[in-house]
């Protein structure tokens, strides 16, 4: 059975924050989930390093500082959302490194949290805090350029899931936890494949026969990757562009939520897949990346 215990959200006192919450609070309400608001206080070297001040009085001033923040703290979303019940707890150090870290520790099912986009270049931007937690992260991430957006805790359901797969290695988890997030809300589930044109080498890529070999082989892999992780979904494959491919099928399908896959390759790209990032920009709905 598809369960949530525990929520992460990590806040930063911004509206996009409190759109975050919203999720979070919807998704802790419909899994019984135990729901964590983290905010991370950088250290004073940070906070006070364009003031020239000894260290006594420095720790003071953090002292006092991180009081501030902790009252901040407890009375945030409280008047908007009445009826939170979320632990909240304070950290101090590198906001990215300390997310990830608590999570592992707490062994968190699910982190929270929107991206740093702003105004019309927002989909462009995705911070460098979530950038690392996406990068670093052993569990899934929901975030989305969107999220200050979102509408009231009540409002909030799922009716439409659609999950973008490449037919790799990770997909079959990815898969699994999609379909099984979506029998979870009763929600119909929708799996897109993007098919690059660079597939079909030294030939024409606009050929029948040859789009339709490649769609079948395609067709195949996943019928039996659906089999394997117990999914029912209805498949689109198209060629194209991946990030547009995938966001324009969550647009027509009026996607609720979009699930996509993060590599497990080591190097200069680390974990994240090629087109997450652009995905998670010009998603027209929360992206969950597993």
């Amino acid at each position: 059975m598809f369960t949530l215990k525990k929520i992460l959200a990590p806040i930063d006192f911004s509206e996009r924050a409190t759109g975050a919450i919203r999720y979070a609070e919807a998704l802790a309400e419909h899994f019984e989930s135990r729901l964590i608001l983290l905010h991370v206080l950088p250290p004073p070297h940070y906070e006070f390093a364009s003031m020239e001040v000894g260290g006594a009085v420095l720790s003071e001033l953090f002292q006092i500082r991180t009081e501030q923040v902790q009252t901040e703290l407890d009375a945030f979303a409280s008047e908007e959302m009445p009826n939170l019940s979320a632990e909240r707890v304070l950290v101090e150090g590198d906001p990215a490194s300390k997310i990830v870290e608590y999570a592992h520790e707490e062994q968190v099912d699910l982190i929270v949290l929107p991206t740093h986009g702003h105004g019309p270049f927002r989909r462009f931007i995705v911070g460098s805090v979530t950038a690392k937690v996406l990068h670093d992260a052993d569990c899934p991430v929901w975030t989305g350029v969107h999220l200050e957006d979102a509408p009231s805790v009540e409002r909030i359901a799922c009716q439409s899931v659609t999950v973008a797969v490449d037919c790799g290695a990770q997909c079959g988890k990815v898969l699994a936890w999609a379909s099984e997030f979506a029998d979870a809300w009763q929600a119909r589930l929708t799996l897109v494949h993007a098919t690059p044109t660079l597939e079909i080498p030294d030939r024409d890529p606009g050929h029948p026969e040859w789009r339709e070999k490649l769609c079948q082989e395609v067709s195949d892999a996943i019928q039996t990757m659906q089999k394997r992780a117990g999914a029912n979904a209805e498949v689109v494959i198209e060629c194209g562009d991946a990030p547009a491919v995938v966001c324009n099928t969550a647009n027509r399908t009026q996607t609720d939520l979009l699930v996509i896959g993060r590599g497990s390759a080591a190097g200069v790209f680390g974990r994240l897949r090629t087109n997450a990032y652009a995905i998670i920009r010009q998603s027209p709905c929360p992206v969950v990346s597993v």
